[in-house]
């Protein structure tokens, strides 16, 4: 069955400088793509696999047209560079990962989204320079490069994004546009959730809302979920409203409240006594 020309996909591009040979530059995009799209009725359409050599190409023309709108380009030289027969870019497309698979879908993302360089791959040297252990270059083999502390400062700050640049952007389906949208229209309408929002009770969303806590233990090395007292906590409500929160704040900010301790226990209420009849 055809998709409607108005389904959206979903998709999550991660955007990086780096390349791995000593923090070389090497502009890629990493993205995960939904493998399929959401038709307006809430059902899941899933689509054949998608061309690499197809998708390589619709972005060289792409982004070399966007070049020659901003005027980095001239139109003779677009249009030589898209006569080449090795167009210089490339496109590659791994295997689906089930949507259930929760920990194959976390190390996907922890990837598209690593740092740079790892610190245990830089070692400093006794005259001051570093050197970079890389995988092997496919032209001389060398797995390591060393540069001194000037040329490695030069080539490491040319992959720090400028302030308030995006470096993961959301498209289609999974963007903050579409999920609101969805919504307003869900809740004028009273109609079935967004295929995104999946039965509240399945395992699938309950894991979901376990990652945020899952990442923060692994990179804080602490569990949010754990209670100073040892005893593991649940979430009971998030509160969105700022007046709410105003509340809240201004009772942990008052003088009653900081005359107690708040992690100290509290006993059990107190029944009051029976009066005389």
């Amino acid at each position: 069955m055809a998709a409607p020309t108005s389904a959206p996909p979903g998709c999550v591009v991660s955007l990086q400088t780096f390349g791995a040979y000593g923090g070389n530059w090497n502009p890629h995009a990493h993205a995960l793509v939904s493998d399929g799209v959401f038709s307006p009725e809430g059902e899941f359409l899933p689509l054949p696999s998608l061309d690499p050599s197809a998708v390589m190409q619709l972005f060289r023309r792409l982004l070399l047209e966007r070049l020659h709108q901003a005027e980095r380009l001239s139109e003779a030289f677009m249009r030589n560079l898209l006569s080449w027969t090795h167009p210089g870019f490339s496109a590659f497309a791994g295997p689906p990962v089930d949507a259930g698979q929760t920990q194959s879908l976390e190390s996907q993302a922890r990837y598209i989204t690593r740092p740079g360089l790892s610190m245990d791959a830089l070692k400093k040297q006794p005259d001051g320079s570093f050197t970079v252990q890389t995988p092997p270059d496919p032209r001389t083999g060398v797995t390591s490069i060393t540069l001194d502390a000037l040329e490695w400062i030069h080539r490491i700050v040319g992959h720090i994004p400028d302030p308030g640049q995006h470096t993961r952007r959301s498209y289609g389906a999974y963007s903050n546009r579409s999920r609101v949208s969805a919504r307003v229209a869900q809740e004028s309408s009273g109609s079935a959730a967004h295929p995104c929002q999946d039965d509240e009770d399945s395992e699938f969303i309950r894991e979901r809302r376990r990652t945020w806590a899952r990442l923060l233990r692994k990179i804080f090395e602490v569990d949010p979920m754990l209670c100073s007292c040892g005893a593991e906590m649940k979430i009971i409500s998030i509160i969105t409203e700022p007046r709410v929160v105003d509340r809240i704040l201004r009772h942990l900010q008052s003088e009653h409240c900081r005359a107690r301790d708040p992690f100290q226990c509290r006993p059990p209420p107190q029944r009051a006594a029976a009066r005389p009849q």
